[in-house]
């Protein structure tokens, strides 16, 4: 049942439809990259620990110094409107709110370029070293990938895939729970896409792994897709039916597992169910139960 108008709702997820021109050429030029700092209405966002400072309008943008050392840990964004943007790490200040928070209360634009720099910001942080020879790399193309100073490797932002799955059985659809979570609340399966596996394939097997469940490979279908900067993914959504109800639950993975209703997942997404609740509004979890649960998908 997937449709353009179901696909273009993708772009109103959470992290999803930035607005920035990430200004591929600009980057290869250190001169010009340079002189976009320097502008007068060049702006950087201030994370701390990869949580953004937010007030009632959104993002908090600051003027660049560019006198100030700090300056050259920024990592360049790209462009709105013109407007050269750039993020970097910082010390903590009263705006600063958890990064989970702050997404659920910022605009959504603002939210894909949070996104955005929080994913650049914490990989930079994590690959001071050279994979291939151990040495000091350096960023390079305002943070779009860093060079060993050793060996000259180049290397480049990771993102993982991650399917993101509602298996269907006639009219129910499997969810499960860690135990790490909060009381009550269940989510559609998920799990990281190995090599040499298709979307589909990865699909199948962690549902299997993680739940006992066989699906129909050759009638899985795509919904949609979310970047998740936590921290830096690509959610990718999928339904699976399944060839029949029986469970098998990995408690290593899960704390359980179990079938829902339509009516079940109905009053989840309402708040009205007595003992199960759903992810929060941020997460495609929760977009994908809501199709289901309008048998849009």
């Amino acid at each position: 049942m997937n449709d353009r108008s179901l696909l273009a709702g993708a772009a109103d997820m959470v992290f999803a439809g930035s607005p920035l021109d990430r200004c591929e050429v600009l980057r290869r030029d250190p001169g010009a990259l340079a002189a976009a700092a320097q502008q007068a209405n060049a702006r950087v966002l201030h994370l701390c620990k990869g949580d953004p400072e937010v007030d009632e309008n959104g993002l908090i943008w600051h003027a660049i110094d560019p006198s100030s050392p700090e300056h050259t840990d920024m990592i360049f964004l790209g462009k709105l409107d013109g407007q050269p943007l750039f993020a970097r790490p910082s010390g903590p200040s009263e705006q600063h709110i958890p990064a989970r928070a702050a997404a659920m209360q910022m605009p959504n634009r603002d939210a894909a370029i949070y996104g955005q720099a929080k994913s650049f910001l914490d990989w930079h942080y994590r690959h001071p070293h050279c994979a291939r020879c151990g040495g000091r790399t350096e960023m390079a193309a305002g943070g779009a990938k860093r060079i060993c100073s050793a060996c000259g490797a180049e290397h480049f932002p990771r993102v993982d895939p991650v399917v993101i799955m509602l298996a269907q059985h006639e009219d129910k659809v499997l969810l499960g729970r860690q135990a790490s979570w909060p009381p009550g609340v269940w989510s559609a399966l998920a799990g990281f896409v190995e090599p040499a596996e298709t979307l589909e394939e990865a699909c199948a097997r962690e549902l299997q792994e993680e739940a006992g469940v066989s699906v129909d490979i050759a009638a899985t279908r795509y919904i949609f897709c979310q970047p998740w900067p936590f921290p830096s993914s690509i959610m990718v959504g999928l339904v699976a039916p399944a060839l029949s109800d029986a469970l098998s639950v990995d408690t290593e993975e899960l704390e359980a597992a179990r079938w829902f209703s339509r009516d079940d997942v109905r009053a989840m997404l309402a708040g009205t169910h007595p003992h199960a609740a759903l992810p929060p509004s941020i997460a495609i979890a929760r977009r994908l139960a809501e199709l289901w649960a309008e048998d849009r998908i």
